[in-house]
């Protein structure tokens, strides 16, 4: 009988075939899944396999099959999929990490007692926790009476501390004889490092398998490659996303992990325009050197659109997506134009590394979405706290007076307004970080010739900025950032996608990136640099199911535009005409 399979579904049944054989032999294996390769597919067939073979033996031993996933949109999805198998314990790697330490209570005091974050709190009753209960809700670090709330970056260090402790180990390879990490790539390096050294190191430990794609680890604290001796490496050498000229291009970029197509007489298009022949003054200074002037990048972006259309090209949102790897021009087209210049590191608001951004982004601007909607519970959860106990009307009285002047300081007001209003009515309550800056800036008063440190520079400089262009920067992150913690366009897929790369960002310039990817070795000095820009340019070209176009607004050396060409070929090369 002739196979009628496709040479996709060939080679996902090899890389099953060889997943499978690990699970029955008992070794922890690696599933290296490029773009499109259907990681989640053999996540849940992983699963489903387990579940089938460990019905029986695993209740009666009150065992479980762990399954980290790096979202909680992920987590939900493998519990539908897997149709909420009591065999299953599905979470992220917070709440994994909490419901093993959690039981740990005297230990946990000791360490968060010796954690830095802490000293301040600590000395204000005596250094010492006593019988504090320790709990974990996603609120501010505190001390009570009765218990302590630690933070969501104390969970993991914390469970790092206790896995030194071979009892401890002990019980989590009793409780959880399968542990299987979604996304591995991205989690938490630290963390890894010590399942490494701790875990796959020994004997007697859990059997890991790890779901990802090393090419697509963008986030900055996450492992990226993982190699371990005991760790079996599985290549998913297939693409069910993208036609066959779109795989092509990655098999040229990626020649380490080729990919089979789903359908091998499929067509697509794939373009590549650059701005080498403008003769203008292009940018000049730090991270925006050779870049075009904004004006004139809008003027490329609207004549490759023109181009693209008279193709064939639907631009409606619905058919194609639009990635900006280019800062300037993005806020200029998305709304937050002052962002740009007031911190001096972009990844301040664009990965929210700032404290001031994280909270209004992440947590004041959702609560105040939520309250709009009159959904008061998801406005309580948003702001990351537990319902206050509302006693009497004249309670929700204040708090809906202050949400309510909140809203109209959100379309009419400053940064600074907002931020005054909050510290003012304290419903809200402002993070710990947020508040003491903002004490540190009113409280400055320099001496003679004293410069106003950076820092307190950059949070004057974001108070006068309109807090419209924080509401239209977090509608840029939740559906289009590439590093947003949802993960944004990673993962995702669209019709068609054309991507604007140019400069902008403190650590990347894909331009060099292109020459550097020219040369026989990649220095070991840039190594990072060269793997982090590879990293996200990869992932935005693996997007598109049938079309493919990048604009270049950056000047690119003649060793950046060889890789274009051997990459994407020289035909499918043109300059913009501007």
């Amino acid at each position: 009988m002739v196979d009628t399979q496709s040479p996709a579904e060939l080679a996902s049944r090899r890389a099953l075939d060889a997943m499978f054989q690990c699970l029955d032999q008992g070794l922890s294996f690696r599933l290296e899944a490029g773009a499109g390769a259907g990681k989640t597919y053999s996540l849940i067939k992983a699963l489903q396999y387990l579940i089938e073979r460990n019905e029986h033996n695993f209740p009666r031993k009150n065992q479980q099959i762990a399954c980290i996933t790096f979202t909680n949109v992920a987590r939900d999805e493998i519990a539908a999929r897997t149709d909420k198998s009591p065999l299953v314990y599905c979470e992220t790697n917070h709440a994994f990490c909490w419901s093993l330490i959690s039981g740990f209570q005297k230990q946990l005091r000791s360490l968060v007692e010796a954690m830095p974050h802490w000293q301040e709190r600590l000395a204000e009753i005596g250094g010492s926790l006593g019988p504090r209960v320790v709990e974990y809700n996603f609120g501010h670090r505190s001390i009570r009476e009765d218990r302590v709330s630690i933070h969501h970056d104390d969970v993991l260090p914390l469970t790092i501390s206790l896995m030194e402790n071979l009892k401890f180990r002990r019980m989590v390879a009793d409780r959880f004889p399968i542990i299987l990490v979604d996304e591995y790539q991205d989690t938490d390096k630290d963390w890894v490092e010590a399942i490494k050294r701790l875990f796959l190191s020994n004997s007697g430990g859990p059997l890991f398998g790890f779901f990802g794609d090393n090419w697509q680890k963008i986030y900055g604290d996450g492992c990226g490659r993982l190699e371990h001796q005991s760790v079996r490496e599985i290549g998913k050498e297939a693409n069910f996303r993208s036609v066959k000229t779109i795989v092509d291009c990655l098999n040229r970029m990626r020649p380490q992990l080729r990919q089979e197509v789903k359908d091998p007489d499929s067509t697509g298009q794939v373009s590549v325009f650059h701005t080498n022949d403008w003769a203008g003054q292009r940018r000049t200074g730090g991270h925006w050197s050779g870049d075009l002037p904004a004006e004139t990048a809008h003027q490329a972006l609207e004549r490759v659109k023109d181009i693209l259309m008279q193709q064939g090209w639907d631009l409606a949102p619905a058919c194609t997506k639009i990635l900006m790897l280019t800062h300037r021009l993005l806020a200029h087209e998305q709304g937050y134009t002052s962002l740009p210049t007031v911190f001096r590191y972009n990844d301040a608001f664009t990965k929210k590394e700032h404290p001031h951004i994280a909270y209004l982004v992440d947590e004041l601007e959702p609560a105040c979405d939520a309250f709009a909607a009159n959904r008061f519970g998801s406005m309580f959860e948003a702001l990351g706290a537990t319902t206050p106990l509302l006693r009497s009307h004249a309670d929700k009285a204040v708090w809906h007076n202050a949400m309510t002047r909140l809203l109209e300081l959100r379309s009419t007001g400053t940064v600074g307004d907002v931020i005054d209003h909050v510290l003012e009515r304290r419903r809200p309550r402002l993070p710990d970080a947020v508040e003491k800056r903002e004490r540190e800036l009113r409280e400055f008063v320099g001496a003679p010739g004293e410069d106003m440190p950076e820092n307190l520079v950059e949070i004057k400089r974001l108070r006068a900025v309109p807090y419209a262009e924080i509401s239209a920067l977090r509608t840029y992150l939740d559906g289009h950032s590439p590093f947003e913690t949802k993960h944004g366009v990673k993962g995702a897929e669209f019709e068609n996608v054309l991507v604007v790369i140019g400069r902008g960002w403190n650590q990347y310039n894909f331009g060099e990136m292109l020459a550097l990817a020219a040369g026989q070795a990649i220095p070991a000095a840039r190594q990072d640099f060269f793997e982090r820009n590879r990293n996200l340019f990869y992932v935005a070209c693996s997007r598109p199911k049938r079309r493919l176009a990048l604009l270049f607004t950056q000047l690119l050396s003649p060793e950046a535009f060889g890789t274009l060409e051997q990459w994407f070929l020289p035909e499918n090369m043109q300059a913009v005409p501007l």
